[in-house]
């Protein structure tokens, strides 16, 4: 990875003006106010300081983006697969262009470190990139018949126009694996970020792909409330498939309202990752690797491990070398190169997350390490002596809070992860592979890593969760699947007899 930024860097030289205009939204090819009547401030989660006020938008807004998506789409579709392929390189290589503009507006909007920025402002050139290729891989089949003279052909064609809804913390990627997919492949987006991410997560985006010269009306963003907008967006009878990332209460909504609707959905949905050490685990390149799946990104991250379970033997060992380690992180100043945890992204978090914390305490959890929280930066906690039925463990804590439990045996183990209606990432370390391997295999999730991170994303591989963390996958051509349709065709190539 180090080389690969290093390269970027180097060739990242290109001067361009920044962006600007955040106060309006790309609405049918052109920049406008929403029409809601009223506004929202953008605020940086570590300073407090308003970065844009932004006019919302309105049901009529969101219809205003659908009907121009469909208007824009069939053409799009028609457009030659290389001209598809240039508009996401080229968007590609404004990312790298325009990378430092790209970080800033990640760590000053969503309180991401420049450690987490970087990996995020990679995920997203690397996602361009694999969507480049995407209007290529699409194959259609000649299958045989056994009617005499027939041939049956199945046609794969794009959808038509995607609903796309992402979340704050990792606000241009989670955008970004829907978007670029979905307009390689030849449809058109109509795309909601977070409102605590508008810019990282729309706006950003619009004008990355305006500058890369896609057409007008292929992507719309819109801004605003779910409580407004929302089941407008869900609701409207123009998108084929809804793609959202979040929480399982609103993955769970929008599917009822989808299904009602007959609509195809993509959900990437919360998580309760277990992080498994067995017996014969190397302990020191499982707490590194700890280390880096619990306070990524201050915890707020879909993947990050929510529970370390630890052999019984080796508990204590792994506990003394998991806290010395953790007191070494820096806390604070998400600008600064060294920083791990910075803030989180707005109080009502920070509040959710020490509700938590006094309530797995007052079970019988202990407290190894708790610092109080400085604006909304809240230092690491790690929590011992923690069960699998306390609150820190039952649910997603979506924080820097680190909860352990023991196990006796790899099938106690294996009984715990699984003990819990999620099913996104997981880890298990241990000295032998294959054994590592055969446990994978019986965790009830839709990834699983040995001796690694659980904090993991590829843009070519199969993203995606099991249980109450998801339908469908991201990435690669698994991306190619959600993102088209199947058409039959077949053709009577001689008379045919009926009776």
């Amino acid at each position: 990875m180090q080389l690969k930024q290093k390269e970027f860097q180097d060739s990242s030289q290109t001067l361009r003006t920044p962006y600007d205009g955040f106060d309006l939204l790309s609405l049918d090819g052109a920049w406008r106010a929403g029409r809601a009547g009223n506004r929202m401030n953008d605020i940086n989660p570590y300073t407090g300081e308003v970065l844009v006020e932004i006019p919302l938008c309105s049901k009529e807004d969101v219809d205003d983006a659908y009907y121009a998506a469909e208007r824009a789409q069939n053409q799009w579709a028609n457009a030659l697969p290389q001209e598809r392929r240039d508009v996401l390189e080229r968007a590609a290589q404004i990312v790298i262009d325009r990378k430092e503009e790209i970080i800033d507006w990640l760590i000053k909007e969503s309180g991401s470190t420049r450690i987490k920025a970087n990996w995020e402002w990679e995920l997203v050139h690397f996602g361009m990139l694999e969507a480049a290729s995407f209007p290529f891989h699409v194959k259609s089949q000649i299958l045989p018949s056994s009617i005499p003279g027939k041939e049956s052909r199945v046609y794969r064609q794009p959808v038509g126009v995607v609903g796309v809804i992402s979340p704050w913390n990792f606000p241009l990627y989670l955008s970004n694996r829907s978007v670029a997919p979905a307009l390689a492949l030849g449809d058109a987006v109509v795309l909601k970020p977070a409102s605590d991410t508008p810019i990282c997560g729309g706006l950003l985006l619009a004008k990355i792909f305006e500058e890369a010269g896609l057409p007008s009306g292929v992507l719309n963003v819109v801004v605003g409330s779910g409580g407004e907008i929302g089941d407008a967006f869900v609701d409207h009878p123009v998108p084929r498939v809804l793609s959202f990332t979040g929480s399982t209460p609103v993955g769970r909504h929008i599917g009822e309202h989808s299904g009602r609707m007959v609509k195809r959905v993509c959900l990437e949905l919360g998580g309760n990752n277990p992080f498994v050490v067995l017996k014969d685990a190397d302990l020191d390149r499982a707490v590194e690797a700890a280390v880096h799946g619990k306070f990524m990104h201050q915890g707020q991250v879909c993947m990050a491990i929510n529970r370390i379970l630890v052999d019984e033997s080796k508990y204590d060992d792994f506990l003394e070398l998991f806290t010395k380690a953790v007191k070494k992180l820096k806390v604070g100043n998400p600008h600064d190169s060294e920083t791990l945890i910075g803030p989180l992204i707005n109080r009502s978090q920070l509040e959710k997350i020490e509700k938590l914390v006094d309530a797995t305490l007052a079970r019988g959890a202990s407290a190894v390490l708790r610092g109080q929280a400085k604006g909304l930066v809240l230092p690491p906690i790690i929590l011992a002596d923690v069960t699998n039925d306390m609150p820190a463990a039952k649910e997603e804590i979506f924080g820097p809070v680190a909860s352990m439990l023991r196990f006796d045996g790899e099938e106690e183990a294996l009984r715990i992860a699984n003990d819990t209606e999620y099913g996104l990432s997981s880890a298990v370390f241990t000295k032998d592979i294959e054994r590592g391997v055969r446990f994978a295999k019986k965790i009830q999730a839709g990834m699983t890593h040995v001796n690694d991170s659980p904090v993991q994303d590829e843009p070519h591989t199969a993203f995606g969760g099991e249980k109450a963390s998801g339908i469908g996958r991201f990435g690669g051509e698994w991306a190619i699947r959600e993102f088209t349709t199947d058409h039959w065709i077949s053709v009577q190539e001689k008379p045919r007899f009926y009776f």
